[in-house]
């Protein structure tokens, strides 16, 4: 594949669906993880337009900061604290339609005003 993304125009579902087979081509022929997630961030970015996408690896008990789109972020995240940190934990997705309501969020970015996580 080529390192161009061909998306159309429709809503968030088909930009998905046009999404999903082009990572897959972009990433199945690169056994290295660290450029693999750098290429998926990129893409997510460029498609959507998020204000920051990104990729968390887990070292020993914390989140340590891994390939990334956007604005500086935090370096590392304890189990718990957090957006990512508390996904983490509950393993599961989280979605904060307004950080400044979600107990304990850490503002790596004051611009920031939601965030989705899935661990």
């Amino acid at each position: 594949m080529a390192e161009n993304l061909i998306i159309g125009t429709g809503n968030k579902e088909e930009k998905y669906r046009e999404l999903l087979p082009q990572l897959h081509a972009l990433v199945s022929t690169e056994t290295d993880l660290i450029a693999n997630l750098a290429n998926i961030a990129a893409a997510l970015k460029q498609t959507f337009g998020f204000f920051w996408v990104g990729f968390y690896l887990v070292k020993e008990d914390e989140l340590v900061l891994g390939p990334f789109q956007g604005p500086i972020a935090c370096t590392r995240i304890r189990l718990g604290r957090g957006v990512c940190g508390t996904a983490w934990k509950k393993a599961r997705t989280l979605i904060v339609p307004d950080v400044e309501q979600f107990p304990g969020h850490i503002a790596c970015s004051s611009d920031s005003k939601s965030e989705i996580v899935v661990p």
